[in-house]
């Protein structure tokens, strides 16, 4: 029994610690734990998914096996992973390039974690250097090569709201190779666990140190340029920008109040994306600022309007308002960190009780 928990602990701690310092490293903690747990099951789902569809391609492919996980297998459980990182990303729940990492890294670790339980499972008696290598190098690679697909990715996309599969193209390659790579050498397991331990961690804390300097500076910028536009917006110089000339068409085009409410709707998303830049700017000072009566008041005009508006109306409108994928996962943030609506008539209840 000791034996057998000495090996589960090489197994699964290397990538699971690994996970909570990448996590320790943001400094601005964007991504709640509830979360995080949640994307690491979803990794473990995964793996049991790749599971079963190896076994299927195997058998009806009648490759060699070594082949197959050199040249099919990455390409199959690269691509299962990126698919839940790609689906983030459509939401906009995706933020900075940290939080891309730290989200890629957990789905693997998740993964990992439930591909050496079925190999513990399955081969417990194996010597301690199987589950070094398990451990401290596949389990590494999985993590490391989704953290290099999400953060790759989220380079690419994050100026971009409209969707372009090639945008992920890059990053999944690139997961690909680094998976393919490592299972093209069984016959040195400990030379590929050393490469893979020293250059992927090592990469991953270099970008993660190089992003948080950035985070910054980025917000300031668009801090700046955004209440720049909500000035814009509330005088006669809003005409005089795309978005102005855009919205003062669409008034001479489209009858009836839907076109105020376009106007009135990018109003109030360029409020709030503000709201979102001014919480992030004060957190990096250490300051934690509620979300207000008002600002969820915002939120759900927004969500009203946005149903009135339709479908049709806002993927016409979205394009010429230059909001970037940030900008709406700051919205998304508000959404999360706000009080849930039964919780907000508690407190308004409480507050009565006491003022009466």
């Amino acid at each position: 029994m000791l034996e057998l928990t000495l090996k589960a602990m090489i197994a699964f701690l290397p990538v699971t610690g690994l996970a909570v310092v990448l996590y320790q490293l943001d400094s601005h903690r964007l991504l709640g734990t509830h979360f995080l747990v949640k994307m690491f099951f979803t990794g473990g789902l995964i793996a049991l998914l790749c599971a079963f569809i190896n076994g299927f391609v195997l058998e009806y492919m009648q490759l060699d096996f070594t082949q197959y996980t050199r040249y099919v297998s990455p390409i199959i459980e690269e691509t299962l992973k990126a698919s839940i990182l790609i689906y983030l990303f459509r939401r906009n729940r995706v933020g900075f390039l940290i939080d891309a990492g730290i989200l890629g890294f957990t789905i693997g670790a998740g993964f990992s974690f439930v591909e050496n339980v079925y190999y513990l499972h399955l081969v417990s008696d194996a010597h301690y250097g199987t589950w070094f290598v398990r451990g401290f190098g596949t389990a590494v690679m999985h993590g490391g090569a989704t953290a290099l697909f999400a953060i790759i990715s989220q380079k690419l996309t994050q100026r971009h709201l409209k969707m372009n599969p090639l945008y992920y193209l890059p990053g999944l390659i690139v997961a690909i190779l680094i998976h393919s790579i490592f299972n093209h050498f069984p016959v040195s397991p400990i030379l590929s666990t050393a490469v893979t331990l020293l250059i992927l961690p090592t990469l991953l804390f270099l970008l993660f140190e190089k992003n948080t300097a950035t985070i910054h500076n980025f917000l300031e910028t668009d801090f700046t340029t955004h209440k720049r536009l909500l000035r814009q917006i509330e005088s006669d110089e809003f005409t005089n920008c795309e978005a102005g000339r855009f919205l003062l068409d669409l008034r001479t085009r489209v009858t009836g109040p839907v076109a105020e409410e376009m106007v009135s709707y990018f109003h109030l998303h360029t409020e709030l994306v503000i709201s979102a830049e001014r919480l992030l700017l004060a957190r990096e000072k250490g300051i934690e600022i509620r979300i207000g009566d008002k600002t969820i008041a915002k939120i759900e005009e927004m969500h009203s309007m946005e149903k009135h508006i339709g479908k049709v109306g806002l993927r016409m409108l979205r394009p010429h308002l230059h909001f970037s994928s940030t900008d709406l996962w700051g919205i998304h943030l508000l959404e999360d960190i706000a009080p849930p609506p039964a919780h907000r008539d508690r407190l308004k209840q409480a507050v009565a009780a006491v003022r009466f």
